[in-house]
């Protein structure tokens, strides 16, 4: 498209000076200048021109072209990534800072772990606490740790930049959630548990349906999330798997309404589905803490 002619430029003649007036930079109208921007036509000078396809630009006309110059999105509405995995990074760094901080203060983790009568107490912020923070010690923790943080450079990376930053911390922060609602709901009352387990499992449902919906080959993901349910089964003492399953189903179901959103209204309707899940287990916290509160009294 190209712009309308610009206002008439701006000359130099001195007083009683005949013949034809000399050129001065629009900006700068003490700078005689023969050279123009390409794209409105004004004559500028040298500092004030910058390199473009054709020819050069005035600085104006370039702010305005990179006011109007559409983002690149991403194939599910987020913007496009950089290609550095910022969040994920982030993430691990929270986890690990979190996991040293343990051995420093090792009441944390009475404070922040699931705990079913602590949430019924109004404790609701142990659902997503819990999920910040490995078991305490150099055993289980390590491997809880150790395992999470490699399984979150994994997957997590691929994540980011197809669903963009927002989406992603969006299916981190659900999948955490739903862990810690389904470990409220299927474990004991008095049982607590503490890891990124859910969060990481809702970040293997996501990458089984991307992996679907984008048509590319998903054994490995199905393998590794079998394998994981598997051994969590297996030692249903020491592992949570109660989270490792509400993580997965909570991944799973907004990650897919994120990739199979219609395209006129994307973004509102995966915005609706992100309320509308976490709308669900807020109610769903509600009637579990009624129930425990129930046969507390009785």
């Amino acid at each position: 498209m190209s712009s309308p002619p610009g206002p008439p430029p701006p000359v130099s003649q001195a007083p009683g000076q005949h013949g034809p007036a000399v050129p001065v930079c629009f900006r700068h109208p003490g700078r005689e200048t023969y050279v123009s921007c390409t794209r409105c036509g004004r004559p500028a000078c040298p500092d004030c021109l910058r390199s473009a396809a054709v020819g050069q630009q005035c600085v104006e006309c370039v702010r305005e072209g990179s006011r109007t110059v559409r983002r690149p999105g991403g194939i599910f509405g987020g913007p496009a990534g950089s290609g550095r995995p910022v969040v994920t990074w982030s993430l691990i760094g929270i986890n690990v800072a979190l996991w040293i901080f343990e051995f420093a203060r090792p009441g944390i983790a009475d404070s922040w772990a699931m705990f079913g009568y602590g949430v019924a107490a109004g404790q609701w912020y142990r659902l997503i606490t819990s999920a910040f923070l490995p078991p305490p010690g150099l055993g289980l923790g390590v491997l809880d740790i150790a395992f999470n943080m490699w399984a979150l450079l994994i997957v997590g990376p691929s994540l980011e930049h197809v669903l963009g930053r927002s989406r992603y911390v969006a299916v981190y922060l659900v999948s955490a959630i739903g862990g810690s609602v389904a470990f409220y709901y299927l474990a004991a009352p008095q049982a607590a548990a503490l890891g990124a387990s859910g969060a990481i499992f809702g970040l293997f449902a996501g990458w089984f349906v991307l992996a679907r919906r984008l048509r590319v080959d998903s054994r490995q993901v199905v393998i590794l999330i079998v394998l994981n349910l598997a051994l969590g089964f297996t030692f249903s003492s020491q592992i949570a798997w109660q989270a490792h399953v509400g993580g997965l189903i909570a991944g799973g179901l907004l990650t897919a309404a994120y990739a199979y959103a219609p395209r006129p209204s994307r973004t509102l309707v995966q915005a609706a589905a992100t309320v509308a899940l976490l709308a669900l287990l807020i109610v769903g916290v509600i009637i579990r803490d009624s129930i425990l509160v129930g046969s507390v009294r009785l």
